[in-house]
């Protein structure tokens, strides 16, 4: 039986900034599972295109515009999906980006813009499906995080390694209010990952010296962290919260 052939037990996600890179593989990997999936971004056009590619007749994917800047926008894209589906059990908080700028000349509005889409977005989103979910005895969150907030790494630039940082740190915070209400609130920390903006951006040179900095001497495989959010959004991982599993090929070791 197809994963979706049973429309009865099937269980919704949403991902946020899920129109390509790890958030479309993170949406890719739920929708293989079974799942329902939005797809949501701040590039609506982007967002359907990609939920179209999953599911071209649109019973199981769809993408959403939304700005995680806009804590109603949560809101009213939780109201769409139970419309839609009837439920949502799943979140993965993975919108965000960064920009590579040298620590003091950051600007502030340069420092607030980043903050906002990283570390505002996923305190909304625990908010909004927090208080949801808490009120339906059920629910998984699952933070992107990363090691540039564990390890102080500014290659990213200092105001996403400290917006990355509070994810983490919002990540126990919400795990411990919302775990007796029956919701789980992980992260997962991913280092430098081999995806298309990467090769497209860093120099080939530039790549290779990343690569042999790296003890496994090799970019991280997006799939293996969709994976992790799969394993982590699952009804049996009931007793894992708070936690912050890691995937940096070594960078980082503890």
């Amino acid at each position: 039986m197809s994963p979706h052939e049973d429309d009865s037990v099937r269980r919704v996600a949403l991902v946020t900034g899920a129109a390509r890179g790890l958030g479309a593989c993170i949406a890719a990997r739920l929708y293989d599972r079974g799942y329902c999936v939005a797809l949501t971004d701040l590039d609506e056009e982007a967002a359907t295109k990609a939920a179209a590619e999953l599911d071209p007749e649109g019973r199981y994917a769809v993408g959403l515009a939304l700005d995680v800047r806009d804590k109603d926008a949560f809101a009213r894209v939780r109201d769409q999906l139970v419309a839609r589906w009837g439920a949502v059990h799943v979140l993965v908080n993975n919108a965000g980006h960064s920009k590579a700028e040298r620590l003091m000349e950051i600007s502030p509005e340069s420092f607030d813009a980043v903050v906002s889409s990283n570390l505002n977005g996923a305190f909304f989103g625990c908010q909004v499906f927090g208080a949801y979910f808490a009120e339906r005895g059920y629910g998984r969150i699952v933070n992107i995080a990363s090691l540039a907030g564990q390890n102080g790494g500014t290659a990213t630039g200092a105001h996403y390694a400290a917006a990355k940082g509070g994810v983490a740190t919002l990540t126990k915070v919400f795990a411990s209010e919302l775990g007796p209400s029956g919701v789980t609130v992980n992260a997962i920390s991913p280092g430098p990952q081999d995806l298309p903006i990467v090769r497209e951006t860093v120099p080939p040179d530039r790549l290779a010296a990343i690569e042999e900095s790296i003890p496994v001497r090799r970019l991280g495989r997006p799939r293996f962290i969709a994976d992790m959010a799969v394993l982590l959004a699952s009804e049996h991982a009931d007793t894992v919260t708070g936690a912050c599993w890691d995937a940096n090929g070594g960078l980082y070791m503890r």
